[in-house]
Order: structure tokens, then sequence, then C-alpha cells
């Protein structure tokens, strides 16, 4: 007797099965079964992972999908509630090649034509596509037994006959199942007598969702993770009896051995399936060539013409490019190179704006000619060899660049070419990391978030270069181990989560990776949707190995910045190009050494402004070291570079020869490619044999670099490798040179990328020295959608001395734009204005003139997209200003105007304008202006506010302008400095989780909210020039400060930062004091608001459902925060009594009532 699981969930059937598919294969093996089955929900997302892992443990991996199937009678394309929102459940294994294609058409299909809740097939394209599968009945959601859970025997008797005719004989298995539900029970009786009256053979299963029975517990909290739930909630979902793991033949043949053939059925089916996956084999789609041409005679052709537009006369560099074509030939990956350079040139042609490079293939001559790359790799030492490796044949990887703001073009121009069915995205999953699946366990087990947060803020950040896990940060981290030993409910925390680290956690579209194919994608892997986006559902590693084009199409804001600078100063200067742009322009290295780096691309963080200032930059050479060092690993040998680089006497290279390949690095290894020169200098490698040490080095492949240590030293016949000691380097030198690449190998970084990037950096910081304004209105441009970097570079531009002008109806366009006088606000940037509605406004001045008055612009625009709030919010910015007219006296005539306008144009078009309407049209518009009401305008700090709401920004000044000389002299930190601090790619350098600092900026919004205890805190949001952070207020700090806490309220507030993976920083706050009296150290006594902070009214009427309702107790602690005069009176709904308070009636406080106890219960009279 044998048995085979055929109905297994992987952790890919997301947040609900948890059988690794790492240990998946062993526990099997362990078992003594010999084949397994993947039956995820609707996915085969696993399928190659789950398939290698099995041949890796000696296991038959079997191929297959538990996949959503409509009700019967119901089509994949409708989707009405009523009737498709529960569909059926049916497994489907592959028996072969036929049945995989099959499976992932029917799995694709789901997916991009039948998705409602779920992915859903139909009966219509189970028969077109049926063929090589092997089908099972499911569990308790499939169709056969629903019906017979519900009593309707005869319709499951007529679906189960219809299924066994559909999929052939011995394609169709009744499934039976026993969890200990009472349900399968009957079910089971039921498919036992379907067996015995149609002869439908029966296979039994057992729905495997984890792997060991003791692993219950840990997919109970996986399930609460998905759900939202906690463990101790009673309704909830849960698999009970907890009997869903990997059942041994002894378990199952107990359960079923009394029903004929079931368990030697699950023998059959495994006997019966044979897919294998093949790998190494390349499906490059094919390149349309002209006629008269092969790939490789193509491929030379354009490289000959680009060799001569690159190097012209200078044959120096032939014998390099036709090595490298040689070997793209006999490696055959022409189409290849084809294939990209000609969606480079289609770019490049349409102005679409393209990276100088990116990754190792800057190192190659052919990139270069064909304009793939625009960085010179004989220029820079860059090797071929790092890029394509004749030692390990494997597909190119060539990751393109190009402006954010029209990638998108260029990946429709590659589905036009090829057809739209020859390209898709590629999937990625967010996984649960060390800290979030803490956090997440946490959470689901009840504790509290400060708890958690707690014990996650214990977890490192990074191991070295590599992520963290639970295992290496309890060694790594003492107060972790000590939580966990003194607490019971820490280590049971911890424990649980390690067994969940690391497992997906969602699917969602990798930023840039598409795959090319020759036939359908379809044809070669399953396919779903991620919003609208189709993806395959295997991820770019696995599309690799099976041989898939894939490669990366990213899209790069600083491009579109460059392209915008370039083409405003292309106004006043034509015939100016990037590439005009000199190479060692010594103005530009020295704002670089001065710190001036923000905007500057790759250099605008806090650590690499630090690293600039002190090496002082002279040369694109010191740029790439920069990008290459400002690295978690790397940055150990940063105080020694600078050294060097600042003393160059005392550079000391261990042997002569060493000194050409480091110098440019004062001694240091710092590149790949360096690594790869020592070896092949010192040593007599190969370039590509010295690649493959260098990767083993930087993957620790101990016992590979032991053995490569003595023909490092003395050479090694077989593969002509001369060795250091035959080459006049001692022995001891050779030793102590491997000993430190051995160290630094794992941290070298890739030259090619870091010089594509350095010259892509040099390029925007040479634009900033220069043509600053062009380039900041470009910046500015760049982030409309990102509130907190315009603050940085509005700030930047006024440090620059150049005026940011305000939003102008008549001057603005949709973006940022040069001005003699300054930069231009672009009209995008505020609230409610379309882009459609600012292209109609630019039109209508560029044809009719000028808008003379609000009346005018009204009257001209009817028609459009004009409504009342963006009128509204383009008078608050200021776009009217410059008409002469206050924005108090607009604001009060706004709505009769435009309504005034609406109705004018309906008259016309109903044809009722008269003889005197018509001479007024004639004559002008005055007649038809009302005058507007003579009126004061708003204070400044109105105006502002203002601001403020129609953009997210402070325009004509900043609240925080009277302050600056208190923050300075406080030495008060920014707030921008520290969010982009906190933000670094490779950890903070100045500022860390619980560190204790003192800020200062305006409340810019503040919502309070009661606590399980009944106390209030507060979220407070406080903002400077540069940038805004949350503020936690617990009760005791608003007890004492919370009567400053108002919109509006310059402040300076003391407390401990707040870190966490997945939320942007935060301020726990200690006090918060009136920013005025920050210098004297008291606080102000507490003052009413400002004006236009306060409700218009005389009494505030509330009504509360009871005395003991949660909505009073809030309100107090509300209360509290606002002292003041205004009554309050509270009418209780139950007993209709009413009770009286006072307060400061701040709009703060009216509107937290609102949300509080609804709109309709709250009155201001």
């Amino acid at each position: 007797m044998a048995f085979v699981h055929l109905h297994v969930h992987t952790e890919y059937s997301l947040l609900d099965g948890a059988c690794r598919i790492k240990e998946l294969p062993r526990v099997v093996r362990e078992m003594g079964q010999t084949a397994c089955a993947i039956t995820d929900h609707g996915v085969m997302y696993g399928a190659v992972e789950f398939y290698k892992a099995c041949k890796d443990a000696g296991v038959k991996p079997i191929i297959g999908c538990e996949v959503y199937v409509t009700p019967q009678g119901r089509s994949r394309l409708q989707k009405e509630h009523e009737f498709d929102s529960e569909s059926r459940h049916l497994v489907l294994l592959c028996e072969n090649e036929t049945g995989y294609r099959n499976l992932s058409f029917l799995v694709s299909a789901a997916w991009t034509e039948g998705h409602y809740i779920r992915p859903r097939i139909d009966q219509a394209l189970l028969r077109e596509h049926h063929e090589g599968l092997i089908a099972l009945s499911a569990c308790l959601a499939g169709e056969i037994p629903r019906r017979l859970r519900n009593g309707e025997y005869e319709a499951a008797k007529a679906y189960a006959v219809e299924m066994g005719k559909l999929f052939g004989p011995d394609r169709f298995y009744l499934e039976l199942q026993d969890h200990g539900i009472r349900e399968q029970r009957t079910v089971n009786q039921g498919i036992l007598r379907l067996h015995q009256e149609t002869g439908l053979p029966m296979v039994c299963t057992n729905d495997a969702h984890y792997l060991r029975k003791e692993d219950a517990e840990t997919h109970d909290v996986l399930l609460c993770i998905q759900t939202g739930k906690t463990l101790d909630d009673e309704n909830r979902m849960r698999y009970e009896p907890r009997n869903f793991y990997l059942r041994s033949e002894a378990e199952m043949e107990a359960l079923f051995g009394g029903y004929e053939g079931a368990l030697e059925n699950t023998v059959k089916i495994a006997e019966m399936c044979h897919k294998d996956f093949v790998f190494g084999k390349y499906h490059l789609p094919e390149f349309q060539l002209p006629e008269g041409y092969d790939s490789y005679s193509y491929l030379k052709k354009l490289c000959d013409e680009g060799y001569r537009e690159r190097y012209g006369d200078d044959e120096s560099h032939r014998g390099q490019l036709d090595y490298e074509l040689d070997m793209i030939r006999r490696m055959g990956f022409t189409d290849y190179f084809l294939i990209v350079s000609d969606f480079v040139r289609y770019a490049k042609g349409v102005d679409i704006p393209v990276g100088p490079g990116r990754g190792s293939a800057a190192g190659s001559v052919v990139s270069y000619c064909l304009r793939i790359t625009d960085v010179d790799p004989e220029k820079y030492d860059l090797y071929f060899e790092r890029f394509l490796n004749p030692e390990r044949v494997s597909m190119p990887d060539i990751d393109m660049d190009f402006a954010d703001t029209r990638r998108d073009e260029v990946i429709d121009y590659v589905r036009r070419k090829y057809g739209a069915d020859r390209v898709a995205q590629i999937v990625t999953f967010g996984t649960m990391a060390a800290r979030a699946a803490v956090r997440d366990v946490g959470r689901v087990m009840g504790l509290s978030y400060a708890d958690v947060d707690a014990i996650a803020k214990q977890i490192p950040q990074r191991d070295g270069n590599k992520s963290i896990t639970l295992e290496r940060a309890l060694t790594l981290s003492k107060p972790l181990r000590d939580m966990c030993e003194s607490d019971p409910g820490v280590a049971r925390l911890i424990d649980t989560a390690k067994k969940l680290e690391g497992m997906p956690r969602n699917a969602s579209t990798h930023a840039a990776g598409v795959v090319i194919t020759k036939l359908p994608v379809v044809e070669y892997v399953p396919l779903s949707k991620n919003d609208d986006t189709v993806v395959c559902q295997y991820e770019k590693d696995t599309l690799e190995k099976l041989g898939l084009l894939k490669m990366d199409f990213l899209g790069l804001r600083n491009l579109t910045v460059l392209d915008d600078a370039v083409k405003m100063l292309q106004e006043e200067r034509p015939d100016f190009r990037l590439e005009d742009i000199p190479e060692n322009d010594p103005d530009t290295y020295a704002m670089l050494s001065a710190g001036k780096t923000s905007g500057v691309f790759q250099m605008e963080s806090g650590g690499m402004t630090d690293l600039c200032t002190r090496l002082g930059p002279r040369s694109i050479e010191d740029i790439t070291a920069i990008i290459a060092l400002f690295r978690p690993g790397p940055m150990d040998s940063i105080p020694q570079f600078l050294e060097s680089a600042k003393n160059p006497e005392k550079v000391r290279y261990d042997h002569p020869l060493l000194e050409p390949i480091l110098s440019n690095t004062y001694g240091c290894i710092v590149y790949q490619e360096q690594v790869i020169k020592i070896f092949q200098e010192l040593a007599g490698y190969s370039l590509g044999q010295a690649d493959m040490v260098r990767r083993a080095m930087s993957k620790k492949h101990v016992e590979e670099i032991e053995s490569e240590r003595e023909a490092f030293l003395h050479g090694d016949k077989e593969r002509n490798i001369t060795g250091c000691v035959a080459r006049g380097v001692p022995e001891k030198t050779a030793q102590i040179i491997y000993n430190k690449i051995y160290d630094f190998a794992e941290y070298a970084f890739n030259k090619a990328h870091a010089v594509s990037y350095a010259v892509l950096a040099y390029q925007t910081a040479w634009f900033k020295c220069h043509f600053p304004r062009e380039y900041i209105a470009a910046l500015l441009t760049s982030v409309l959608n990102n509130t907190d970097k315009i603050k940085v570079y509005i700030k930047e531009c006024r440090d620059s001395g150049i005026p940011l002008l305000p939003p102008d109806i008549n001057r603005s366009t949709d973006r940022f734009t040069v001005e003699a006088d300054g930069i231009r606000f672009g009209l995008a940037a505020i609230k409610n204005i379309g882009r459609g509605f600012i292209q109609t406004v630019m039109r209508e001045r560029e044809e009719k003139g000028p808008f003379t008055s609000l009346h005018d612009f009204c009257r001209r625009m009817t028609g459009s997209d004009v409504n009342k709030r963006a009128l509204e919010n383009l008078i608050r910015s200021g776009a009217f200003d410059a008409s002469g007219a206050r924005r108090s006296q607009l604001l009060r005539v706004y709505e009769t105007v435009l309504d005034a306008a609406a109705n004018r144009q309906r008259q016309n078009l109903e044809g009722q304008m008269d003889f005197f309407s018509m001479a007024a049209e004639d004559g002008g518009t005055q007649a038809e202006e009302a005058p507007l009401p003579d009126i004061p305008e708003f204070t400044p700090q109105e105006l502002l506010s203002m601001e403020k709401g129609a953009t997210g920004l402070y325009l004509s000044g900043h609240p925080m302008d009277a302050y600056r000389d208190i923050v300075r002299r406080l030495q008060i930190p920014a707030v921008g400095s520290i969010t982009q601090d906190l933000a670094q790619e490779n950890g903070p350098s100045r500022f860390a989780d619980g560190q204790q600092v003192t800020l200062a900026g305006v409340v810019a919004s503040s919502k309070t909210k009661t606590t399980r205890n009944n106390s209030l805190m507060a979220y407070v949001t406080l903002e400077d020039e540069t940038g805004s952070i949350e503020m936690l207020c617990f009760s005791r700090t608003l007890d004492t400060c919370g009567s400053y806490l108002r919109e509006g309220e310059a402040i300076t507030a003391k407390g401990r930062l707040s870190v966490r993976d997945e939320k942007a920083p935060q301020l726990m706050c200690d006090t918060a004091y009136p920013l005025a009296n920050a210098e004297a150290g008291l606080p102000e006594p507490a003052r009413g608001a400002r004006p236009d902070r306060q409700e218009a009214g005389e009494v505030l009427f509330l009504k509360f459902p009871s005395l003991e309702h949660p909505s009073l107790r809030h309100m107090k602690l509300v209360f509290s925060m606002f002292p003041g005069t205004t009554p309050v009176k509270m009418r209780m709904a139950d007993t209709r009594k009413i009770y009286v308070t006072r307060v400061l009636l701040h709009k703060a406080l009216v509107q937290e009532a609102r949300d509080t106890l609804g709109e309709e219960n709250v009155v201001v009279r």
C-alpha cells in the first residue's frame, strides 16, 4: 500500500497555505512518500519553485491548481453578485506538457477574463482546455460536495457524470476528505453512492494547509493576519478540527482503507503525471530583419556604423568590438541586442529621455556603439566579461532607464511591435520580513502596540548588506534575547514569527520587469492581473531560468527633470544639447564640495552630502567612488578612502602591479572590476575566469574560495592560469592581497553601474550650478504630488536667492516655469485643478488674450471644467491677485459671478439673447461686471492659511519666517533633515529611533481620539519650511500643553523619535510650548485662537445619546484642550436633559464634535 498527497496548499495560497516549499519535499520524503502535488488556490505562483525543490529532494513533483469554477450554467463573463459571488472549487493536475499548457491557459483566463471576487473559469473553458488534465472534485466547496450537502443527490450525480464524460476515463475522480467535520461524512457517503452507481473512481486527499499537526497554531495566526482578526475573536475564520496537515500513509489508510481504490488511485494518478520544466533553453522573440541580412550581419552593420560615430578614425577599440560581437554570436544572443537596440532607438527617435546606462551593460563596447549606453567602457576601464561571461553562459541582463513620465510609451511600442499577447509585466511578492512578521503576529496575539513596538525595535534593520532574519537577530541583539528569556509571551511571539517570516504576504507588479516572448506569453507561463496590469505568475528569476527574455524598463524622475530643464534652456539657447555639458567644470565640483547637493541625482541624502563635503570630488571618477562607497558594507572603508584621497603620500600598494588598478580609488578596492583586474594582472586569469571567482567570493562559497587560493598563488595548468608567484609576486604578498580581496569582494560594487549614474549625477549638478532657475523649476514640476519634496525645493529656491512667483491665471502654465523675475508657480499644484482645465485656460489665453478680471475669466471659461471649488482655490492661492482685486472681494462674489456667467451661457444656447445683450457683447464686458464690495483684505496670516489650504504650501511666506532667528539660536534641526535622514536607503546617519529631539514648527492639523482606557490622545502634524512630521501626544502631554496644540500655532516640541518600518517617522511628544517663548524656557499663558481659527457663533449645541455614552467622555476630554468662555449646551437624547459647560469655540473643536457625533447633532448659533 502507498499514498501520495494530491491536494496541498503552499505559501503561495497567500495567507492561507503554510506548507513551505523549501520544507515540503523533505517532510514528504521523511514520511516515505515519493511524490507530491501543489494545488494552490487559483494561482500557479509556486509551480517552478516547487518543481525544483522536489527534484532536489528526490520527490516526484505534480503540478496542479485548485481552480475556482462558476456555478453550473453561469459564464465567467457574467458578474452579478446575486448569482456569481460564490464560486466552486475544482482540483486540476497536469498529466503532461499539454495539460500544463491548458492549465496555464485556464488559470490565466480566470484572471484576465473571469475575475469576480476570485479568478474563475467556467464549463465552456474546461470543455476547450481539458486535455492532459486530471480533475478531482475538491473539498466541501466543490460543486459535487456542495450539492450533496444540500441533499441534491440527483443533481450531484448528473454533474459528476458530465464531468466524467468531459475529462474521459480515469481522468475525473470523486474526492474524499475527512477532517472530522460532520458535513464531510455526509458528502463521503454520497460520493460512495455516486461511485457505486456511476463507476467514477474515488481518491482520498487531506487538503493540506500546513506541514505538521503542531503547525496548526501557526496556520491559525496566518488566517488571522489574512482576515485582520485576533486569536481571541470568537467570530473568525478557523480550520477546525486541526487536521489539515500532511497526514501519513497509515493515517490516510485508517480513514479511507474501506473506500475502493481511494488510496491506490493517489499512486495511480501520480504515475500518470509527467511534467518537466526545461531550464536554460532560450525563447527569444524573433527580430524582424531588413531584407538581405541575418541577425549577426545586421548587428555587425549597426555596430560598425555606431563605432564610426563614437570613435571616428580611432581603430584602437576595434579589436574589443570584434571580440564582443563574436562572443555574442557564439552565445546566441544577437537577436537580444537587436531587440534592445531597436526600442532604445525608438525612444530616442521620439525624444524620450534615455539614461546613460545601468548595470553591467555599460561595460560593453557593443552596447556603446548601438547607443544602448552612453558611457565609454574603454575610457572607464569597464569589462565586457562582467556583463557577458563566456565562462558562464546566461542570458544578458540589460536594464534601461527612461524618463518616468514616458516610460510607458516605450512599453507600448514593444507591445505594438511584438504583439500585446507576447508582452507582459512580472509579478513580485511582498514578504513578511523579520520586523513586519513580529508586528503582524503581535497584533494577532492581542499585544499592545507599545509592547510589540518595543520588541520589534530590538531587531536590527539589516545584517551587513543582507536582510535580517529573526534567527540572526537573536544572535546579534542581546536585548531581544533577554526579552525572550525573561518573558514566555515574547518567546512565543518570536517563535511564531520565525515560522511565518519570509512568507509571501501579497502579490504586486514588479516596478520595471517586462517579458517579451516568441509565442503568446501564456504558452510559456500562467498570467494573472494586478489591478489592470497583466503579469506573469512567475517571478523574474524563474522566468530567466525558463529562458524567457526579461528586462527592466525603469522610470527615472531625474531624466524627466533634466529633459524639462534642457527644454526651458533651449527657449533662450536653441542650440543647447545635454551632450554639450563640459566634463570637468570646476564650479560644479566646488558646489558639490560645498555640500549644495539638494536636487542632485544620487547626492541629496544627508550622508551623501556629508561624504561630498569631506572628499571634495574633482572628477567623474570621484563621484563614481562616492556612489559605490555609500552603501552598507563599503561605508566601513570610507575613512581609509578619504584619508588616502586627502593625503596621496600615504597611499600604499601591496605590490607595484596594483598601482595602475587602484590609483583612481587612492589605493582602495572599491569596484568589482578592480577585483577582476587584480586576478588578471597578478595571477594570469582570463577576465571570464576572474569574474567567476569574484562571484564565488561575493556569495561566500567558502570551499570554492579556498580551493581558488592555490590557483591564485601557484596557478592551475588545466585552466591555463599562471599564478602570482610565477609572475613575480612574493607568496606572502599574494596571500595578503587574496585575503583583502576576499574580505571586500562581498561589498565591491559594479563600476559600470556606478559610473553611469555618476555621469547623470554630474549632469544634474552642472545644471543646478549654472542654470539653477531652469533646474529647480524642473525639479518642482517633477514632485507636484509630493508636498514635502516641494517644500524642500522651494526652500532651496529661496536659499539660492531665486524668487518663487505666485500662481497667476495669466502667466502660470500647468508646470513651474522660468520668468525673468524668478520661478512661476504651476497651476497643477493647486488642489482641484485638473490638467485638462489648465490646458483649456492656456489655449483661451493664447487665442483671445489675457483675462482682465474674475468676471472676464468666468464668462470666457463657462462651459469648461471650471467649478466653484476650483475657482475658489484659484482665488485662495493668489492666482487672481495680479488683477488688482483683493482676495477678500473675490471670495465674496465669485459664486454669484460664476452663476451669472453660467446663466448667460444657458440663455445664449436657448436663443434668448436680445438686442441689448448683443450690444453689450460687442462693446466689451465692463457693462455686465458688477462692482466689487469695498471690504478690507485678509491679514497676512489669513492669506498664508488660504494658500496652505489651496496648495498644501505657504506661498507668499511661511508662518515660521518670524521665528528663524530663534530656531537658529536654539540649533533646532529642520523637520525635513530628520525625515530625509531616516528615509535613507542605507540607514540614517544622524538620527535614530528613540532619540530625544527638539523640533519647531507650525501645527498644521490636530486630530484627537479616545484610547481604550478612556484617556485622550492627539495626532498632531507639525511642519516647518522643509517638511512635516506626525506627533503623538498622550493625555499627560495634553493635560499640560493641549491648549498650545491648535492649528496655526507656532510651537517647539520635545520628545523621542519613533521609527517603524512601514510608517513615516513620528515624534512621541513629551512637551510643547509656544515658540515665541522658547528661549525664555517658560510657556506663555493659554490664549484664544486667532480669529481665522475661531468658529463664528455664540453657543455650541451638541446632542448625545446618553450620559453614559463613550462620545460624551471623549468630548469632555476634547473640551479640556480648548478652555474658553463660549457656552456649550449638551442635550441627552434619552432623558432630554441639558448640561452646560464653556469652551473656546475653535474650528478644530467643532470639527471634532461633528466627526464624533455626526453633522446633524452639532449646531453653532
